[in-house]
């Protein structure tokens, strides 16, 4: 019996090449993935952190509703029947607001009656009032220890007739 040592070849996987191949590019594709989810967990988890807190919502402060005769250059009786809200920010300057009600009340009351029917009849002229009153109400409650400030006058009634 002859062996023939001629034809055996070593036995060696044709696909260990394709193999590691396969291997490399998996490991590569996991790592970016694990460093993308990585930052952006990192950017989004920080940018939540670190935000500030919402700002407390605005307190409104409604005012009874004044009723005041109008200047008239017509010889016609007209009047103003208005509701008022305050914004404001902390309700410490509702506390101040509400001890100087009489003040805010009498000082709103005299600039009401000054007006003239034309000055409020236009959007402008709403917005002029505003921001007198905001501005009046404003040098009223205030302290130099505790200045008062008010966002906005809001009109919840406006006639005028």
């Amino acid at each position: 019996m002859a062996t023939t040592t001629a034809n055996q070849q070593p036995i060696v996987p044709a696909k260990s090449g394709k193999l590691k191949r396969i291997l490399i590019i998996a490991i590569g594709a996991i790592v970016l993935l694990g460093a993308g989810a990585g930052g952006a967990y990192f950017l989004l988890g920080k940018s939540g952190h670190a935000s500030k807190p919402a700002p407390p919502p605005p307190v409104f402060f409604p005012l009874d509703s004044l009723t005041v005769n109008l200047q008239a250059d017509d010889g016609i009786m007209h009047y103003l029947r208005v509701g008022l809200t305050l914004k404001l920010k902390e309700e410490k300057a509702q506390a101040a607001l509400t001890e100087r009600m009489p003040e805010i009340r009498s000082r709103v009351l005299l600039i009401l009656s000054a007006k003239h029917p034309e000055d409020l009849a236009t959007i402008d002229g709403k917005r002029k009032l505003a921001a007198e009153l905001r501005s009046a109400v404003e040098s009223i409650a205030s302290t130099p220890d505790h200045p008062v400030h008010v966002d906005d006058v809001l009109f919840t009634e406006f006639v005028v007739q």
